[in-house]
């Protein structure tokens, strides 16, 4: 199970780290943040798809076509944080060395945005207060992983639920059902 997890973590976190800097990059300079947060989720959905395949390779190729929904889950877990560190590395790297303003940006964008929207000067205050305890959290190293990893963990163990649940096999040749 080590080596087929490394294999598709390594891979997904190729993905995740080509696509997260790409996406990064165009987030950074565009300040249309609301299109590229689609782009930076979809290279998740997409790194996170190599959980399916490596749970039906480790059941159809190294388990005899028969892995339980907790193995399952592992192997998708273990995927999922392999792949969610790579793309805080990666994170890290880009907003300290090249987008140290990020948050000064981004906050300014969610002010301009709510007040294009109709907001009143209370709900603009409400707001600003709001972002202040992430803008403090970007201020340490461990709140930026923090916030971060809040990112992407959610969505990739989402999918290794869902991946185990649909590819858990009990035996390895299902019957189908009779009448």
């Amino acid at each position: 199970m080590k080596k087929n997890v490394l294999v598709f973590g390594s891979i997904s976190g190729l993905i995740i780290a080509a696509t997260g800097g790409i996406s990064g990059a165009l987030c950074y300079n565009n300040p249309n943040f609301q299109g590229n947060m689609w782009v930076g989720y979809g290279s998740m959905l997409l790194a996170f798809s190599l959980i399916f395949v490596a749970i039906k390779n480790y059941r159809d190729k190294y388990n005899e076509g028969i892995i339980s929904f907790g193995k399952a889950f592992m192997i998708g877990l273990y995927i999922v944080l392999i792949t969610s560190t790579v793309y805080v590395l990666i994170w890290l790297i880009e907003f300290y060395v090249f987008f140290p303003d990020f948050m000064t940006k981004y906050v300014a964008h969610v002010l301009n945005d709510a007040k294009a929207h109709g907001a009143t000067d209370a709900e603009l205050k409400q707001q600003a207060a709001g972002m202040a305890t992430y803008v403090n959290m970007y201020k340490s190293p461990f709140g930026v992983i923090v916030l971060t990893y809040m990112e992407i963990l959610p969505v990739g163990l989402v999918i290794a639920l869902i991946a185990a649940l649909i590819l858990k096999r009990k035996n390895a040749s299902p019957q189908l059902a009779t009448n």
